[in-house]
């Protein structure tokens, strides 16, 4: 059985609000992306305009609200009570992209939104659900928010990830897992899912990437018997139709 490993999510919001903070008190100065999105207001732009890059992007508090509930997970699979994190009210700083080759490992992941480069949006939420105490069936969600197109780059780079991973390894259990995925029409604006299998596994997993919007959904599923697939449509049915609510409202 896969045993994903966990990223450490709730550090990273904790670290980047007050340098998020500390940005908005600066007039002026580099934004320290290659985002054309992210530079500074000049300082003739108006109230408006200076918060115009995060225009249309849920905050982290209402991409909370946009995540499953427990009533949606399959039955004995619970909150992880460790599990939930988000950013608040509060915007991040643009997250930097790291280069080179893609980290195959990464699709291993609890919170796998890495395998793209990126560690996350510019403001995120996310919660685990798993069957206690061995957490052998787990199923994550994440809902991250980005500026501009950067929602549609990032299911760009899922897909890219994928076709630069045909197979990578499980250092925990030393085994080699193949990755395919396809395209998952219907479900939001794009949405793509990816199976990952081996036969040192008992089950497979389903990574599912959504994108509404400037909203991303990655979610990885290993409950049940089909490699996770059928528990983890019926959750970004789920997530999908409420951040479409959260979008609607904020709008």
């Amino acid at each position: 059985m896969r045993l994903p490993f966990r990223a450490a999510r709730a550090a990273f919001a904790v670290a980047a609000l007050p340098l998020a903070l500390s940005l908005a008190a600066c007039s002026s100065g580099s934004s320290g992306s290659d985002d054309p999105a992210a530079a500074p207001a000049s300082a003739s732009a108006s109230p408006s305009e200076s918060a115009a890059p995060d225009a249309g992007v849920l905050t982290g508090t209402q991409l909370k609200r946009a995540l499953a509930p427990a009533s949606f997970m399959p039955k004995g699979v619970t909150p992880v009570q460790d599990g939930a994190a988000d950013s608040g009210d509060e915007f991040l700083s643009p997250p930097a992209k790291a280069s080179g080759k893609t980290d195959c490992a990464k699709f291993g992941n609890t919170y796998w939104l890495d395998i793209t480069g990126l560690k996350g949006g510019v403001s995120f939420a996310q919660s685990d659900f798993a069957e206690q105490p061995d957490q052998t069936e787990e199923i994550t969600q994440e809902l991250d928010g980005f500026r501009g197109t950067a929602a549609q780059s990032v299911m760009k780079d899922v897909r890219a990830a994928v076709a630069a991973c045909p197979t990578y390894t499980d250092t925990q259990a030393h085994a080699k897992v193949k990755v395919t995925g396809k395209e998952t029409p219907g479900l939001s604006d794009e949405a793509y899912t990816i199976t990952l299998t081996s036969n040192s596994w008992e089950n497979g997993s389903t990574l599912i990437s959504a994108r509404v919007g400037t909203g991303v959904l990655t979610l990885m599923s290993t409950a049940d018997s089909d490699n996770g697939a059928a528990a983890g449509r019926k959750v970004a049915a789920q997530v999908v139709q409420s951040l479409q609510a959260q979008k609607r409202k904020s709008s």
